[in-house]
């Protein structure tokens, strides 16, 4: 485990959002069981939900009730994502939680979604040592990802908002809204309780 002078490992650093080394011993262990546990998950029959929710269960920081995600499933650590009651993820999502990964109750998310916290150096210097830092993402109860969406690191989305396929979220999104696009923009405004018309994950 790599220590650097202010005494901190690179797992401390990356958890502050500091710049860290992902080839750490340390890191590179956890990444290590978090792939283990995800090509297990991702190997499951659909027949066999009890083994799909204890993989989960011992992979991610949380899961709640009623929360289903479909493999295939790919992340970093797994223990820095948190996720609700009653949530879906459809197929390929991709969650590279280098730093948390907050997704609230009720949330739908279409497949081959990405929620990317990394972040490397414009300064091609570091970037060339491999330097890299991050950034968390939230998102709120009831928000709709569409497939393919991306959300950016250090992205906050208010509840209820709908994110439109294939949108590149770079930067936060106040709840009750739609947005779409690259990068993602504010299209309208929803009035919760009413009923609007269908769109397609």
């Amino acid at each position: 485990m790599a220590v650097l002078p202010d005494g901190r490992s690179m797992r401390e650093r990356m958890l502050a959002g500091d710049p860290y080394l992902a080839d750490d011993p340390e890191l590179a262990e956890q990444s290590l069981r978090a792939m283990d546990l995800t090509d297990a998950f991702n190997a499951t029959s659909a027949r066999d939900p009890q083994e799909r929710r204890r993989l989960l269960t011992e992979l991610l920081g949380t899961i709640g009730e009623g929360t289903e995600i479909r493999p295939p499933l790919r992340v970093d650590y797994g223990s820095h994502i948190r996720v609700g009651a009653r949530s879906f993820a459809n197929f390929g999502l991709v969650a590279l939680d280098v730093a948390p990964i907050s997704i609230g109750d009720d949330v739908q998310i279409g497949s081959n979604v990405q929620l990317l916290t990394p972040t490397h150096p414009i300064d091609p210097e570091p970037r060339r040592a491999k330097w890299e830092a991050a950034k968390p993402i939230t998102i709120g109860d009831n928000v709709w990802l569409g497939s393919g969406a991306i959300v950016l690191a250090g992205v906050t989305i208010g509840e209820n908002t709908v994110v439109g396929a294939g949108a590149v979220v770079t930067r936060d999104l106040p709840a009750n809204v739609v947005a779409v696009g690259n990068p993602a923009r504010v299209v309208r405004t929803i009035e919760p309780g009413t009923t609007g018309a269908s769109g397609t994950a």
